[in-house]
């Protein structure tokens, strides 16, 4: 759930409810103000405010407040131009829907990139990098996703496997253990069969990066490394899944760079070694060509 829709759902006292409507209609006057002069003007104690930052899980004020201006920064930036749920109208020409698309591209990958916090991408190259076998999580859809993530990471002799069948995917994880990591792949971060896999995972020690929506979702709150998908699309009432699944995509060739990078004219050398061996490939164009 999103800050904005906890402060729009959560009961508070009178007072309190001033305060959180003043944040919701003025959010860009929040960075200016203190404590007291937000107090003067809202008619109310300042501890109110502390109040309201306990309520919504925040050990104070300028925790929230921080917080707040970041979903908002975040939720009204990037696709002013292009709508992420119905990028084309029925009656846009081909060309129109050919740039729209490729719009709605370019905004996906820099909406992710703003959502990137650069600790948390450390904390995934140390777990990528410790664990003997990755296990990627998630739907169907997600699963065929990953795969071209699994094809580059066994290229460079990591083994990594998708735990996508319905069956079995319990017994992928029960039968995971601290040498292993789990990458839990979810855009409502709400999945029930991933949250009881993620249970298992926990109780076997086994460190978990997610790819989820933002917002404090059951499977953000349960890993121990958090990547985040744009999160501009409704759940069902959408043309497709263009915007989460190029942010994932995104977040997965990002995940194989930095593994490839950490020791990168090894694995440049093992990638060229084996496919001078084994891709019989030719090509009659030159900027192709391998020398």
């Amino acid at each position: 759930m999103l800050l904005i829709e906890q402060m729009k759902t959560t009961h508070f006292s009178h007072a309190e409810q001033s305060l959180v409507q003043y944040m919701i209609e003025h959010p860009e006057k929040l960075d200016q103000l203190t404590t007291t002069h937000f107090a003067e003007i809202t008619h109310t104690n300042p501890t109110s405010l502390i109040r309201v930052a306990k309520k919504l899980g925040f050990k104070g004020w300028t925790d929230l407040r921080s917080a707040y201006l970041d979903e908002w920064v975040y939720l009204n930036s990037h696709y002013n131009a292009v709508d992420a749920n119905r990028p084309f109208k029925k009656n846009d020409s081909l060309a129109t829907i050919a740039n729209k698309m490729a719009n709605l591209e370019q905004n996906t990958i820099q909406d992710t990139l703003s959502l990137l916090d650069y600790q948390e991408i450390q904390k995934a190259q140390d777990i990528l990098l410790k664990a003997k076998n990755i296990k990627i999580f998630g739907s169907h859809t997600n699963a065929m996703i990953s795969q071209e993530f699994v094809t580059k990471m066994r290229r460079i002799n990591r083994d990594v496997t998708i735990a996508s069948s319905f069956h079995y995917v319990d017994y992928e994880a029960y039968h995971s253990d601290q040498d292993s990591c789990a990458i839990i792949i979810s855009y409502s971060g709400e999945n029930a069969s991933l949250i009881k896999n993620m249970e298992i995972l926990k109780h076997k020690k086994v460190p978990i990066i997610s790819l989820t929506s933002i917002g404090d979702n059951k499977i953000s709150q349960m890993s121990d490394c958090r990547l985040h998908i744009t999160t501009r699309e409704k759940l069902y009432s959408k043309i497709g899944n263009f915007t989460s699944n190029t942010s994932i995509i995104y977040l997965l060739n990002l995940l194989y760079a930095i593994v490839f990078a950490n020791d990168y004219d090894e694995n440049l050398d093992h990638i060229i070694t084996v496919g001078k061996h084994f891709d019989q490939r030719t090509t009659s164009v030159d900027i192709m060509r391998e020398n």
